[in-house]
């Protein structure tokens, strides 16, 4: 770690000596701070404390409307059914007529709720005609039975991402959130009014708001919403969101799929399934189907018998309690990750003296802000954000956003996931045409990892004009360690001032940061 401060002029012990303007004004990273107002008094109103600098790697589960013991969750759930089989109902009508098409399918996207998957930001691309189509087809071809299913419990949105492609996780996402945006708005309204001065809250109109089924149309509804940094902001119940994946997902179908058929009472059906599932699942001699063959015979299998969603549906159904368990612990592990260890970085920033110096160049502040992040995870027990139940969570994304969320209080501009016209970077850092850095952030088990460092830098400097380039790689033990450090040697860049190395090891740090 000396080496690394001498080379970058990070002091872990007065603070990063190249960063300033974290003070007060430039540490509102939270709604609570924003504000002025306690987490305690967001946590007991149920609102998740969102970020205002950047999206938050969570969303709202269909499931858990669905499975609570909430009446108006539920009724917001059989309101969304309610919607869904409007369109299934109406799915040829719209199907022949583009604007009912974006009338009824097409959505915006909802940034102002701070929550999804943008990795600086949060601005995402909305609901558009691919989705639509998608859906409609979806509704019309292979879900006639939706809104009246006999299988199941109930009806589930998430049902028509399962099988074929054009509508993911994301999308039901989006979906979701503007189909209940009236219910989100009015819980913010609610928390604004209790606990906000009004001077802090403007009058807010939202176009799609409320479906009228006599018209056929969208209202819009107005509402008093908090206002910061010259836009709205949208609370959302904490009890509503998870992580990763909806409780009803593609991954869970796919790696389970041998267990649905089991639950079929019609031997005769199961009979077929096992017998259509083994004819289309192709046969090697020399080695067993790839993960991805699997999973297109599934997907066929699927469309020849689309029941199995169902029951796949209702084993997810009869362990439902699991979903809100697992959601809470997703929430908590977010939570801690962004927003606790992130309050900590900016509290260790502001100590020691008033203000910091910004780098004199984009490539000074970004290594210093890097090596800032680097110690919080080495020495200050910020290891501990990537792991859950003790198991390592290995996500680039998850370094990106911690990295994003420290660039607060700089004269610099921080783009995300910038394309020069030869490939996506993690980041690029510029102040004007003349000062720009490239950082990029991988993990040390990332199998195309050589073959990145070789060629993706240079290539990126090239197309941007970057002065600088600068490699993160992230390891969680002493195995990824020595495999990035025999591909650096291999590469001859073993050392570099622009690779840093950081370590995420849970077996190797003092107890004192494991408390």
């Amino acid at each position: 770690m000396s080496k690394f401060c001498e080379r970058t002029g990070y002091n872990p012990e007065k603070g990063c000596e190249f960063l300033r303007n974290v003070l007060t004004d430039h540490m509102a990273t939270f709604f609570s701070e924003y504000f002025d107002v306690s987490e305690d008094v967001m946590t007991d109103f149920g609102a998740f404390n969102v970020s205002l600098v950047n999206d938050l790697p969570l969303f709202i589960d269909p499931f858990l409307l669905f499975h609570s013991e909430k009446s108006e969750y539920q009724k917001l759930h059989g309101e969304m059914i309610q919607y869904v089989t409007f369109l299934r109902d109406h799915s040829r009508q719209a199907a022949a007529n583009e604007d009912l098409l974006k009338a009824w399918y097409c959505f915006p996207e909802i940034k102002q709720n701070w929550l999804g998957f943008s990795v600086s930001g949060n601005s995402g691309s909305g609901l558009g005609m691919k989705f639509a189509r998608a859906l409609s087809a979806n509704l019309g071809r292979l879900f006639s039975d939706f809104g009246s299913e006999k299988i199941t419990e109930g009806s589930h949105l998430e049902k028509v991402c399962l099988v074929s492609s054009g509508v993911g996780r994301d999308n039901i996402s989006d979906f979701t959130t503007n189909l209940i945006i009236d219910h989100l708005c009015s819980f913010t309204e609610q928390f604004a009014k209790t606990h906000l001065r009004a001077d802090l809250t403007t009058t807010v109109h939202i176009r799609k708001a409320k479906f009228d089924y006599a018209t056929g149309a969208w209202r819009r509804a107005a509402y008093r919403l908090p206002v910061a940094n010259g836009d709205y902001v949208i609370l959302t119940p904490r009890d509503m969101l998870t992580r990763d994946e909806n409780w009803i997902n593609r991954g869970d179908l796919i790696r389970d799929f041998e267990q649905i058929p089991v639950a079929i009472p019609d031997a005769e059906l199961r009979g077929q399934v096992f017998a259509y599932f083994q004819r289309v699942l192709p046969r090697h001699r020399d080695r067993e189907p790839s993960e991805r063959e699997r999973a297109e015979a599934i997907s066929e299998t699927l469309l020849q018998f689309p029941q199995l969603i169902d029951y796949f549906i209702k084993i997810k159904e009869s362990h439902g309690d699991e979903a809100s368990t697992v959601s809470e612990e997703k929430v908590l592990a977010t939570e801690y990750l962004f927003i606790r260890q992130v309050q900590e970085i900016q509290r260790l920033l502001a100590s020691g003296t008033p203000f910091y110096r910004a780098g004199k160049s984009t490539y000074s502040e970004a290594h210093a802000r890097l090596a800032y992040l680097k110690d919080v995870i080495e020495s200050k027990g910020g290891h501990r954000l990537f792991y859950h139940d003790g198991v390592p969570i290995e996500r680039e994304k998850d370094l990106q956003i911690l990295y994003r969320l420290v660039w607060f209080g700089t004269p610099s501009d921080v783009g995300a996931e910038v394309n020069d016209g030869r490939g996506p970077v993690d980041f690029k850092i510029s102040r004007g045409a003349q000062d720009k850095t490239l950082v990029e952030m991988k993990l040390a088990k990332n199998s195309h990892l050589e073959r990145n460092l070789e060629k993706q830098v240079p290539i990126y400097q090239a197309a941007s004009d970057a002065e600088h380039g600068i490699k993160a790689i992230i390891y969680f033990s002493q195995s990824e360690k020595d495999r990035a450090e025999g591909i650096l040697s291999k590469l001859g860049i073993l050392g570099h001032k622009d690779i840093v190395l950081i370590d995420a090891r849970d077996d190797n740090k003092p107890s004192g940061s494991k408390a």
